[in-house]
């Protein structure tokens, strides 16, 4: 089990009034229990950590209630950008075959689909906020992504 599918079980818990949850695949067995509102985790896995790359150019977001599944518009070197509101896997298409929802250049509106983020097996459509022009798509398909990692510049 890699850290970041430990991360998102963590953060579901936080976000959850689940007290306990324990989850095994194959070999590894994970339970994260809450006890006086904080979670503890005890892994039995061996994997490789690898280091997490933190959003370029940007504050550290606090997660709330309210921000959870929400895509978020903010400013950075004066340009908006759309960032992740989940951790995940970033797709540009619904599926390998098909075309890209959207391409640099390409008009958006508010509610109009930019993407996928895969997380636990679960395909999340993002959704723009406002309305613009993109003028640079910041992430590589297939690529994993953080939550509050800047997506898309648009104009």
């Amino acid at each position: 089990m890699d850290l970041r599918k430990l991360k998102t079980l963590i953060d579901l818990v936080e976000a959850s009034d689940i007290s306990e949850l324990e989850l095994t695949e194959g070999e590894e067995k994970v339970k994260i229990s809450r006890q006086n509102n904080t979670v503890q985790s005890l892994a039995h896995v061996n994997y490789v950590q690898q280091p997490i790359q933190p959003p370029m150019n940007q504050q550290p977001q606090a997660h709330t209630e309210e921000s959870l599944g929400k895509v978020d518009t903010t400013t950075i070197d004066n340009k908006d950008v759309i960032t992740s509101p989940m951790v995940g896997t970033f797709y540009r298409a619904a599926s390998p075959d098909s075309a890209p929802f959207i391409d640099i250049g390409s008009t958006v509106k508010k509610g109009e689909t930019l993407c996928i983020v895969e997380a636990m097996k679960i395909l999340n459509e993002i959704e723009s906020d406002k309305e613009g022009t993109i003028s640079k798509i910041l992430i590589e398909n297939g690529q994993p992504i953080e939550f509050g990692q800047p997506l898309f510049e648009i104009s």
